[in-house]
């Protein structure tokens, strides 16, 4: 259920694999907040759809030129974002598989070359042992649900 107190914040997340089957995934380094690890993606523009944001959030972070193609999951998580305010998100998570694990991070904003302090591919074992917050934390869970065969 949405919080209408919070601003709706609409973004697009993008589960990038290598063709080892490991997800790309940012570490933040907030001041006054632990670590944590999130995969690539962000808001909406103002009348930007989930699919467009997806497909330029990937071009910005990562330098990689894809479709994000159709939506594989939806989570509407209620957080604090970078910036420090609460937030109700409504976030639509997109599958891409690349050819190669090697990602330009030169489009990144001056926020993202401050806060995003690090870049891995992790496999999904350790998406669900990681000694950091890796959000979503389900996101093992719902790699698998997309890729089994």
């Amino acid at each position: 259920m949405l919080n209408p107190a919070l601003r709706l914040r609409r973004a697009a997340r993008l589960i990038v694999l290598d063709p080892e089957g490991r997800a790309l995934m940012f570490r933040y380094d907030v001041p006054g907040r632990d670590p944590f690890w999130v995969m690539a993606g962000g808001e909406c523009d103002p009348g930007e759809s989930f699919e467009d944001a997806a497909r330029r959030e990937l071009l910005e972070e990562t330098g990689i030129i894809a479709d994000p193609g159709e939506q594989v999951a939806r989570m509407t998580p209620e957080f604090i974002t970078v910036e420090g305010e609460p937030v109700q998100a409504d976030e639509r998570f997109f599958l891409v598989r690349v050819a190669e694990a090697r990602i330009d991070t030169s489009r990144h904003t001056v926020l993202e070359q401050q806060l995003m302090t690090q870049h891995r591919w992790f496999t999904l074992a350790e998406l669900e042992d990681w000694p950091e917050a890796v959000f979503p934390v389900e996101l093992a869970a719902m790699i698998r649900s997309q890729t089994a065969t």
